[in-house]
C-alpha cells in the first residue's frame, strides 16, 4: 500500500505545475496514437459505451478513449490537466468525423456536477494523479448511481520488478504515489469501498505495431514521449555540463532507458514474438442505493490483438 502522507497546498500546486509542463513537451499525440490506441478501444468496449450515454474521459490527453467513445455514439467530454494536447485531439476527432467538448481539469477536483455522467473513463491518466483517494472520490462523485467507471493502469510483465532510469531529478511521472498500486485488488477495493457493487480487474496485453526491436522503440519514445523528452532536454540545457560530460551523461541515460523499455514493453510467445505492453483494466459499477457485498474478480492476462 502507498503512504498516506499529507501534501501541502504549495507542494500540490508545484507538483501539478511541473507535471503540466512535462506533459506539454514532446509529441504526446504521436506516442498515444502508436502505443496506446488499441487500449482505448478495448476500454470503451469493456465499459459497454454506446449511443445516448454521456461519457467523461478524465486525463484524456489527445482523446485516445474519448474519440473511441464518440465513435460508439456517446456524448463525450474530454478533460485533462494539460490542455496543450487538445488541439491534436481536435484534429484527430475531426479526422474520425466526431466532435466532443474539451475541458481543462484536475482529476482530483473535477469541475462537473454530482452524478453528471453515465460512464467515467481514464486510460493511463488519472491513476498518475498524486492522491489516489481523491481521484477515486471524484470519479465516483461525477458518475451517476448505477453508472460505470473504467480505468487502465500500466502493468509490469509478471515476474519483473519496477525500475526507472536514474540520474535525473525531474518530477516523477507517477507523482507522490506510484500509479502501480492501482493494479492491486486490495488497493482498488479500499479506494472505492462500498460505493461500488461490482468491481472487475482484467490483465491484458496489446501488441505494439511498427517496432522491430527495443532500440527502435526507445528512440521513438525518446523523440515523442513527454517524460523522455523532458529528461533528455534537461541534460542538453544543463549549463554546468561540459560537452564531453553531456555526451557521457546522454549515453548513460540511453542505456538506462533501454533497460526500462525492455522491462515495460515485453515480447510475447516466450520472448520471440512482437513487442507489447501490459495493462490492468478496472471496471466498476457505482452502487444505486444500499451497500451490498462488492463482487470482485481478477482475471489473468488476456492476449489481445
Amino acid at each position: 500500500m502507498t503512504s498516506k502522507r499529507t501534501y501541502s497546498a504549495a507542494e500540490d500546486r508545484d507538483f501539478k505545475a511541473a507535471q503540466r509542463a512535462v506533459w506539454a513537451r514532446g509529441n504526446y499525440h504521436e506516442f498515444a496514437r502508436r502505443a496506446l490506441w488499441g487500449f482505448g478501444g478495448e476500454l470503451v468496449d469493456a465499459c459497454g459505451i454506446g449511443p445516448g450515454q454521456r461519457v467523461l474521459d478524465v486525463a484524456a490527453g489527445s482523446g485516445n478513449v474519448a474519440i473511441r467513445a464518440a465513435l460508439a455514439g456517446a456524448e463525450v467530454v474530454a478533460s485533462d490537466l494539460t490542455p496543450e494536447n487538445f488541439e491534436a485531439g481536435r484534429r484527430e476527432a475531426s479526422a474520425h468525423g466526431v466532435r466532443m467538448e474539451w475541458v481543462e481539469a484536475d482529476a482530483e477536483a473535477l469541475p462537473f456536477g454530482d452524478s453528471e455522467f453515465d460512464v467515467v473513463t481514464s486510460a493511463f491518466g488519472a491513476v498518475f494523479a498524486p492522491r489516489h483517494q481523491l481521484v477515486a472520490d471524484e470519479l465516483l462523485r461525477v458518475c451517476r448511481p448505477g453508472g460505470t467507471i473504467g480505468l487502465t493502469v500500466p502493468a509490469l510483465p509478471e515476474g519483473k520488478a519496477a525500475r526507472v532510469p536514474i540520474g535525473t531529478d525531474l518530477p516523477s511521472m507517477c507523482g507522490p504515489e506510484s500509479a502501480l498500486p492501482w493494479g492491486e485488488e486490495q488497493h482498488v477495493a479500499e479506494l472505492f469501498g462500498e460505493r461500488v457493487d461490482a468491481l472487475e480487474m482484467t490483465r491484458r496485453r496489446s501488441k505494439l505495431e511498427g517496432f522491430t526491436n527495443e532500440t527502435e522503440l526507445r528512440d521513438f519514445l525518446k523523440a515523442n514521449h513527454p517524460v523522455a523528452v523532458a529528461m533528455y532536454r534537461e541534460l542538453l540545457e544543463d549549463p554546468e555540463l561540459r560537452d564531453d560530460e553531456r555526451e557521457l551523461a546522454t549515453a548513460m541515460l540511453d542505456d538506462a532507458f533501454l533497460v526500462t523499455v525492455k522491462l515495460w514493453y515485453s515480447r510475447g510467445d516466450g520472448g520471440s514474438g512482437s513487442l507489447g505492453q501490459e495493462a490492468v483494466f478496472i471496471v466498476a459499477r457505482k452502487r444505486n442505493a444500499t451497500p451490498t457485498q462488492t463482487r470482485f474478480r481478477l482475471r489473468p492476462v488476456a492476449r489481445t490483438r
